[in-house]
């Protein structure tokens, strides 16, 4: 099995940066697709991005495209999320997830979640 571990959320101005990881344990996977979903609270779990574990090639919300940038340490098993110019309507509860599909905006998709991280912007 999988175990997914979020860290690096915290309270954060707006204009400010955060960068998030998610540490990947269990078991091993050739091609694959991380993802990173958010939820805030009273609103529906929003795609946030991806990216393909073996080629790095990355995906974006719309929302995030030229703020956030999705990355990877294949070595570490860990993925990051690189957060800038975060703005107020950029909080809520970030959590990654693993997917061997293609279809990655739905999380329904996803196989393995992890418990999340909390990110706070303040105006």
């Amino acid at each position: 099995q999988v175990q997914l571990v979020e860290s690096g959320g915290g309270l954060v101005q707006a204009g400010g940066s955060l960068r998030l990881s998610c540490a990947a344990s269990g078991r091993t996977f050739s091609s694959y697709h991380m993802g990173w979903f958010r939820q805030a609270p009273g609103k529906e779990r929003e795609f946030v991005g991806a990216i393909n574990w073996s080629f790095g090639y990355t995906y974006y919300a719309d929302s995030v495209k030229g703020r956030f940038t999705i990355s990877s340490d294949n070595a570490k098993n860990t993925v990051f999320l690189q957060m800038n110019s975060l703005k107020p309507e950029d909080t809520a509860i970030y959590s990654c997830a693993t997917t061997f599909g293609a279809i990655l905006r739905n999380p329904t998709n996803y196989d393995y979640w992890g418990q999340g991280t909390q990110v706070t912007v303040s105006s």
